[in-house]
């Protein structure tokens, strides 16, 4: 029996989330120091990733990163303290809601079927009106 898996999105406000996608950039950009090698790393468009960042630093009143312009030793991307935060504090409560939805769902995992579904060609299909006139 394996726990639930539990993936997260926290909404601040209407233009304002945070989720694992987000969060895994940011330590990406943390642990690189490069948008460009975190965008390369986790297989995703530079621009996809430029625009997830800026999706972040425009969504709170404080920087989540901060760009360096490239030059002879090139440019780079750094998370601020800000940012740290972000990610730290998602991460916990990350674990806090695992473990949480571990010990609630601990009896219902104990019973989920192992083995692979059923193909959707055989599978049974509900009747319904429409169906049930053409037979």
């Amino acid at each position: 029996m394996r726990a639930p898996r539990i993936r997260l999105r926290i909404d601040f406000g209407e233009n304002a989330s945070l989720g694992p996608g987000k969060i895994a950039l940011l330590e990406a950009i943390a642990a690189t120091g490069s948008l460009s090698e975190a965008a390369r790393g986790m297989k995703m468009s530079y621009r996809r990733a430029w625009l997830l960042v800026e999706e972040i630093n425009q969504a709170f009143a404080e920087r989540a990163t901060l760009s360096a312009v490239g030059g002879a030793g090139g440019g780079g991307m750094n998370v601020t303290a800000f940012g740290q935060g972000l990610i730290s504090r998602f991460r916990a409560f990350e674990r806090s809601v695992a473990t949480l939805g571990a010990q609630r769902f601990a009896a219902i995992a104990a019973t989920v079927n192992e083995r692979k579904p059923a193909s959707r060609a055989h599978a049974a299909r509900p009747l319904n009106r429409a169906s049930a006139k053409m037979r």
